[in-house]
Parts: structure tokens; sequence; C-alpha cells
């Protein structure tokens, strides 16, 4: 039998869930939930009353947060549904290779170089390509949900005091 300190305990995402189970009558406008398999932000919900053929509801209206592709659903209230876990991160933008790949450094000095630039919406990933080569430091906000990632906002980076 091996020793505790066999094992390494420091990440706590050893095969962790991408979302999270909710009640489909708690999820709110701004919310975010899973629709056939895509991580979408809700921008409309309404809910029917409770008829004879059963329980109430709700039609939800939401976009994929990393395409920009509207979906619908319509889930009864007290139905289960998954909440996708969401991350924002900002970053240095260091360096965008000749691929497209962007070399990204935390605030700690880790590297990231494995998020390719953008391709929604359209000209995005050139305007940050654009942006970076006036040689201005640039900070990018980068959306992680359900093995995904992807740069959704960049902007100038304010210079140390």
């Amino acid at each position: 039998m091996g020793d505790v300190s066999d094992y390494d305990f420091s990440t706590g995402d050893a095969g962790a869930s991408h979302s999270t189970p909710s009640e489909a009558g708690q999820i709110r406008v701004g919310g975010y939930m899973m629709i056939k398999e895509h991580p979408c932000k809700v921008s409309h919900v309404s809910t029917s009353k409770t008829g004879k053929h059963g329980s109430a509801k709700c039609n939800f209206t939401a976009i994929d947060i990393f395409t920009g592709k509207k979906y619908e659903d319509i889930i009864p209230s007290t139905a289960t549904t998954n909440i996708p876990i969401v991350k924002r991160c900002e970053y240095s933008l260091v360096d965008i290779t000749d691929d497209d790949f962007c070399s990204l450094m935390t605030e700690e000095g880790n590297v990231r170089e494995d998020i390719k630039l953008p391709t929604y919406p359209d000209g995005f990933g050139r305007e940050i390509k654009l942006a970076f080569e006036t040689g201005k430091p640039l900070m990018v906000t980068v959306v992680s949900a359900c093995g995904t990632d992807q740069i959704t906002a960049f902007k100038e980076e304010a210079p140390p005091k």
C-alpha cells in the first residue's frame, strides 16, 4: 500500500465535471446553462403555468459563449439541468506566433502558449493582432468553460505605477 506522500493532491481537478446540476426554474437571465452540450448565457426566460397535462415549463433562449450561436430549449421547471463552470482570467499578451497562437503571461509570471486568436466574432482576432503590432502592452480576457479556452476581450494594459 502506498504512502500518502506518494500522491500529488496539489490540484483538485482530477476528472472534475465541467458543469453542475441545477433546477431549471432557478436559472435567470444573465446566468449560464448548458443547451445541447454548449455553454450558453441566458438571454430570455419565459415560464408557462401549470396545466392539466403536467408541470410548468421554462422556455430558455441563450447564446453560446464561444460562437455567439442562439439556442432554445424547453425544460420542466422542476427538472434538473446543467450549469457550466465558467472562469475568466486576465493575461498579458506577450507574443503572437505566425500560426496565430498567443503567448500569455499571468501576473505571477506563468506562461501559456496553447490559446489561438479567436475566430468569433469575425475580424476580432485580426483586431487583436493589429493592436498588438502597434507595440502597446495588451491585456486579454480568457473565458474557460467545458474544456475550451477562448480570448473574449482585450484592452490596453495600464502602465505600472
